[in-house]
């Protein structure tokens, strides 16, 4: 977790709005200036994420931040969305360093923007607003925000998206969700990415269904493969209905 931001020893709640109220339940909070201190620091942030929020609505453009482990396959995931989407799309990259996966959407024709956290283990809002510059929000109807590979601190900082996906691969084990249940819970989709490895992996992936509703009853759940355009298919589809759905 990043020095930066005292995401450290902020406990993360079920809903990052409940942060606040529980910030006292953690003994690693014993300071009433670490407390005053990290307060700030999340109303700040979620007073930008409103803004950044109401700049995509003022262009009509649904944002959804996508979060996952390290290698669970987001930036593929983009790639390969690009060719059976029947929407435009632009996409907002978290990184520590280089730019790699922007490289590769870029060579792909996906208007893309990296963003270089240095330390820092998730975006922000106030990062996610400087990167809107080089975003042109006239030209496309998603925006996906590519958060850092991490299940823990992206799930309580709102970045003004409007709807959260979370990967979960076949490769990383059936642990991921009852591990890291913080990041489940926010999820309106969950992907299980890779499903083309199951028969590979001792993975019991109706169980991992199971947990995921028991964290979040009414969560979208989709199996996808790159190998399968089916799959990818059925993800554009769900993104076109919310769409339409605002």
């Amino acid at each position: 977790m990043c020095k930066d931001c005292g995401c450290s020893i902020v406990e993360h709640s079920h809903e990052h709005q409940s942060a606040h109220a529980h910030l006292h339940d953690n003994p690693q909070l014993n300071d009433k200036k670490t407390i005053e201190i990290i307060t700030k620091i999340l109303d700040k942030n979620d007073h930008e994420a409103e803004h950044n929020r109401q700049h995509f609505d003022t262009h009509g453009v649904l944002c959804i931040n996508l979060m996952s482990s390290p290698g669970s396959g987001k930036t593929t995931l983009l790639e390969y969305l690009s060719e059976v989407a029947d929407f435009t799309f632009g996409v907002i990259e978290g990184d520590l360093e280089t730019s790699r996966d922007t490289d590769r959407l870029k060579a792909k024709g996906i208007q893309a923007h990296q963003i270089q956290t240095g330390s820092a283990c998730h975006l922000d809002a106030f990062m996610v607003h400087k990167a809107l510059h080089h975003i042109d929000l006239n030209t496309i109807d998603v925006c996906f925000i590519e958060n850092v590979g991490n299940l823990v601190c992206p799930a309580s900082y709102d970045v003004g998206s409007h709807l959260s996906i979370v990967l979960v691969s076949i490769p990383e084990g059936e642990d991921k969700i009852v591990k890291y249940p913080v990041m489940f819970r926010k999820a309106d989709l969950i992907l299980f990415t890779k499903i083309d490895l199951l028969p590979y992996f001792e993975y019991d992936i109706a169980k991992e269904k199971e947990m995921a509703r028991k964290l979040r009853p009414n969560v979208d759940i989709l199996e996808v493969s790159t190998k399968d355009e089916e799959s990818l298919k059925k993800v554009a589809q769900w993104i076109r209905f919310k769409m339409e759905m605002r």
